[in-house]
């Protein structure tokens, strides 16, 4: 059973609803009427932070999960929370300007990295032994 990385893909998906919300709010807030996604820089800051966690959902889900499966659950979702925490601190700085995105995306990055690359390593590994 992979208990943790289960717990944590759920985290992620409250976090994708989260994103959404905020980009609800933000078109009430700013008047960016559908299908706006553009005319108002504090709406696009909004709209990017949900836009870029979805463009990195279909790189770090899988790598998580191979990595729970190839080398264990807790570590898979101890990363993942990083993951996850990386990316509030994006969201949290894109949104006061675009510079401040960076620590958060470095983080997530970071972490999509080593479950990536620790998948590849572990599944390599068991193939040759």
């Amino acid at each position: 059973m992979y208990n943790f990385t289960a717990l944590l893909t759920c985290l992620v998906a409250l976090f994708c609803f989260v994103t959404s919300a905020r980009v609800a709010r933000a078109r009430i807030k700013y008047g960016v009427k559908l299908p706006a996604i553009a005319g108002n820089d504090d709406f696009e800051r909004v709209f990017r932070v949900q836009m870029n966690t979805l463009e990195w959902i279909p790189i770090f889900l899988p790598s998580l999960w191979l990595f729970a499966i190839y080398v264990g659950d807790q570590i898979a979702a101890s990363i993942g929370l990083i993951w996850i925490i990386g990316r509030i601190i994006y969201m949290i700085g894109y949104i006061q300007s675009v510079p401040r995105r960076s620590p958060g995306f470095f983080i997530q990055a970071l972490a999509t990295a080593v479950l990536l690359f620790g998948s590849i390593i572990a599944i390599v590994w068991r193939m040759a032994h």
